[in-house]
């Protein structure tokens, strides 16, 4: 017999109406859902939390949405890595979720774009990424300055700055 796979197409309606069983511990509705995917497009947390997102020009599945990478960004902070959202969110609550992403985080990660954000985008951002449920690997543990690492990474050390800006 012929085995064949779902449409792409046809995944996040699935995903929509099934909130996978590992998910949250309730359905989240369709209108949080929606808001939640919205922002996290808009908010680009794709470009860096999903492997191969910007050289596939957006085209990943949602299925393999923001489980991380392995690939770090180093600069005078040492080296960071996007964290797994779908394993982090499993082990947060709303309210956990809330006061961390209002503290500051290493760079590259733009975490004062999500302090300016109302508890309600926040939440629906949060219920998005659980309801798609665990999957992947936990990301690298950041490495302090200077630390050797055998990820790859992208420096981060802005090149040929101007005088005055040279400290």
């Amino acid at each position: 017999m012929k085995s064949r796979k779902l449409p792409h197409s046809l995944l996040l309606p699935l995903v929509l109406f099934t909130f996978s069983a590992h998910a949250a511990d309730t359905p989240v509705e369709k209108s949080t859902f929606e808001r939640g995917r919205y922002l996290v497009g808009v908010g680009a947390c794709n470009d860096c939390h999903t492997p191969g997102f910007n050289e596939a020009a957006g085209k990943i599945p949602p299925d393999q949405w923001l489980t991380g990478s392995t690939v770090g960004f180093q600069g005078p902070w040492g080296t960071s890595y996007p964290v797994n959202l779908r394993l982090y969110m499993q082990k947060v609550t709303e309210a956990q979720w809330l006061a961390r992403v209002r503290q500051p985080m290493r760079p590259p990660m733009p975490w004062f774009n999500l302090r300016d954000m109302t508890d309600r985008d926040l939440i629906a951002m949060y219920r998005f990424v659980r309801a798609l449920g665990p999957a992947g690997e936990p990301a690298p543990a950041a490495a302090a300055p200077g630390e050797a690492v055998t990820t790859p990474y992208f420096e981060f050390v802005p090149k040929n700055l101007p005088k005055q800006a040279r400290r």
